[in-house]
């Protein structure tokens, strides 16, 4: 009787990680089928910044350019340091309960994870950078500047009119929240959009990324 409640007991903890086994592997193969394979990084263009925490990525690019002044959708006066000289933007889009309630991982619970996983509110996250400098977590990557006005393009239809959109406190005083359109699922994740807004500009990457790694493999380290 006695092994017969265990037996019982262990089979939704053995299905449990036969399912995250499933996903991690799942995850490994799709972000490692490649997105514009035939792509190559030009000599000149735009240098843009992919980056990550080790779990979130985000697009980092120069504040003003010939395609774009990000200023306009993203005044530096939304932050609480506006006078600083930033020189780049940082975009990225997630799922609001889990960017509002996790200033750091430790702060990460079941309940955010699972309302996330199971479908939630697009926000986007911008913070303001000062010459950024590149590392293995920063890595820089240069585009066409046709490709730049792509993914330009791209992440504009995330930016709701100014009017119709409200803001929130980010975690530092150089970052901020922004409502945005969309709706987090394990099929659209913060780095399934990084991978999209990327390969929407042509430029290559994995076809389903859900881990930041997955991201972050096609960016080569300088």
């Amino acid at each position: 009787m006695r092994r017969w409640i265990k037996r019982l007991l262990l089979w939704p903890l053995a299905m449990l990680l036969a399912l995250a086994a499933l996903f991690l592997l799942s995850a490994w193969i799709g972000s490692s089928i490649p997105r514009n394979g035939n792509w190559q990084e030009p000599a000149r263009g735009v240098t843009i910044m992919v980056e990550t925490n080790g779990v979130h990525t985000a697009i980092a690019m120069p504040v003003v350019t010939p395609q774009k002044d990000w200023r306009e959708e993203f005044p530096a006066d939304d932050v609480l340091t506006p006078r600083r000289p930033y020189t780049h933007v940082s975009v990225s889009w997630g799922e609001r309960e889990v960017f509002l309630n996790t200033p750091s991982w430790w702060d990460l619970s079941l309940g955010t994870v699972w309302s996330a996983a199971s479908g939630g509110d697009g926000l986007l996250h911008v913070a303001h950078y000062v010459r950024p400098a590149p590392s293995p977590d920063h890595r820089e990557l240069t585009i066409s500047h046709a490709e730049y006005a792509l993914l330009v393009a791209q992440i504009e239809q995330l930016v709701l009119p100014r009017g119709e959109r409200t803001t929130h406190p980010g975690y530092e005083d150089y970052d901020i929240f922004y409502d945005a359109p969309g709706s987090y699922h394990l099929g659209k994740t913060c780095n399934q959009w990084t991978s999209d807004t990327l390969a929407a500009a042509g430029i290559k990457t994995g076809w389903w990324t859900p881990m930041a790694g997955g991201v972050m493999k096609w960016v080569p380290r300088r």
